[in-house]
């Protein structure tokens, strides 16, 4: 009895620290890059690159909390780097679109992420859903459109950009399906993460040079006046790693289902706590699209679960 409330706790433990890492480093974005001012997406996608690529190899390599799955060959090599550049151009574009929209409607956006991986599976896999689960991505995406219609601080760019880093985000999911399909390439997502994010760091560092080249200079001279940069960028970095370690755990003691589902529902957490600490302006319609989307997504996970 002892045994199975202490793993209830654990659970429930894994759980919370998944929501605080999530929406607390969405909310840490968001604060860098738009109301502190810290203006350089892409050298903050690089540091959440690099932590992740020095962590992944303490906690794989030194301390063996996942077995190491070891690569097998220059083409599974190959392919990683591939999910590797999808996967940058998805967190670059999300946290350059921070810069610009507000958190609810940045959430409202990445909860399409169902819509684009139907078509990316069509169109590359030529995989086709149930009618039922087609129909309930309809008010996910009617909601999107509507939240966005009345959201007062819409910026066009970074709505592009969000829609963007969504659509990445599905197609490394599809990629993913199909690249390391075969049983001796499958890497489970701590071993993924290990191998992918050094390469990550190389194909930020040209990009970070060329546009946003004086960043480090100017950290530093920030940091000279207001040293809470350096605690702030540290803290992000390590945080970006939690988030993918406490996804990989939560995913272990429960079910790919359950994250689902707690995924849908993180995403209305982070609305509304971004609203309450930003304030941003929220009409009663866009609220209503919020709802809708939020609604549609819960749908599509019904709806999934019942076609399986």
């Amino acid at each position: 009895m002892l045994a199975i409330t202490g793993n209830r706790f654990y659970t429930v433990g894994l759980i919370s620290a998944w929501y605080s890492s999530n929406i607390g480093i969405l909310l840490l974005n968001k604060y860098l890059l738009s109301d502190y001012g810290f203006k350089y997406p892409i050298f903050l996608t690089m540091c959440h690159m690099t932590a992740c690529s020095l962590l992944s190899y303490v906690a794989v390599v030194r301390m063996e909390l996942v077995p190491m799955q070891m690569l097998r060959s220059q083409n599974q090599f190959f392919k990683i780097c591939v999910l590797s550049f999808v996967f940058c151009a998805s967190v670059m574009s999300g946290n350059i679109s921070l810069k610009y929209l507000p958190v609810s409607l940045n959430r409202a956006i990445g909860a399409t992420t169902p819509f684009f991986t139907a078509v990316f599976a069509y169109l590359i896999t030529m995989n086709t859903e149930t009618l039922l689960v087609y129909a309930t991505l309809v008010p996910v995406v009617i909601g999107v459109v509507i939240a966005s219609g009345e959201e007062p601080s819409f910026h066009l760019f970074g709505f592009i950009m969000c829609v963007g880093a969504t659509a990445a985000r599905a197609l490394k999911t599809v990629l993913q399906g199909v690249l390391l399909s075969s049983e001796g390439e499958k890497m489970n997502s701590m071993n993924l993460l290990l191998y992918m994010a050094p390469v990550a760091v190389v194909l930020l560092l040209p990009v970070t040079l060329y546009m946003e080249g004086n960043v480090v200079e100017i950290t530093l001279a920030l940091s000279r006046v207001d040293f809470r940069i350096v605690w702030y960028l540290l803290f992000n970095s390590v945080l970006a790693y939690f988030v993918n370690l406490a996804n990989f755990l939560v995913t272990k003691h429960t079910s790919a289902l359950t994250v689902q589902v707690l995924g849908n529902a993180k995403g209305a957490v982070a609305v509304v706590v971004s609203i309450f600490i930003f304030k941003n302006p929220l009409s009663v319609v866009g609220m209503f699209g919020h709802a809708l989307t939020v609604l549609g997504v819960i749908l599509y996970s019904e709806a999934k679960k019942r076609s399986k």
